[in-house]
């Protein structure tokens, strides 16, 4: 028997929980929810998710402050967490990337569905980052026919980070990636 995904689905909106957690539940997840971070902590305790899906704006305990509150706990840290907010502020998403979260999600663009696929994608999919060596092989001419820095140093906006390889596994075949320039 294929073990069931737990997912603990966290917003402060009734309608929205039970909407998302019953189309999780449609398709096989194992789903607990609470209404604000305080009672998702609660719930961790007696069920530990896989993943956790989290608004931002709640009672007691906002979705930061709940995710702030997992990083600091060694048991909880790696819990990969997903943030579905209702407004899709650019200052919630770059302090959702500064916090490692895993996906940003607005709630009016994202269906019951995509939140299924986007969840399936973070258990299905395996991406690799690779540093690049500038005294390797083909690094050189990799860098002249990319037009990156030969040193693979990043440019001004991430000052002091190196030029990486992603690789994103294809699903299809157990050898093929799709390839992206990345900067760390």
């Amino acid at each position: 028997m294929e073990k069931k995904i737990k997912v603990l689905f966290v917003d402060d909106d009734e309608e929205i929980r039970t909407l998302y957690a019953e189309a999780l539940r449609a398709v096989n997840f194992d789903v607990s929810s609470g209404k604000d971070g305080l009672d998702a902590l609660e719930q961790i305790n007696e069920n530990m998710p896989d993943i956790i899906v989290t608004g931002i704006i709640m009672p007691r305990m906002d979705g930061f402050q709940f995710i702030e509150a997992l990083k600091k706990n060694v048991t909880l840290s790696d819990i990969p967490v997903m943030i579905f907010s209702h407004l899709g502020r650019e200052e919630d998403k770059m302090r959702a990337t500064e916090l490692g979260i895993q996906d940003f999600l607005v709630r009016d663009m994202t269906t019951p569905n995509d939140l299924i696929e986007r969840i399936n994608e973070h258990f299905l999919s395996k991406n690799y980052i690779l540093g690049i060596d500038a005294f390797g092989f083909d690094a050189a001419r990799f860098a002249k026919d990319f037009d990156i820095n030969p040193d693979f140093v990043c440019s001004e906006e991430k000052a002091g980070g190196r030029i990486t390889l992603t690789l994103h596994k294809n699903k299809k075949s157990a050898k093929s990636f799709d390839a992206e320039i990345t900067c760390v």
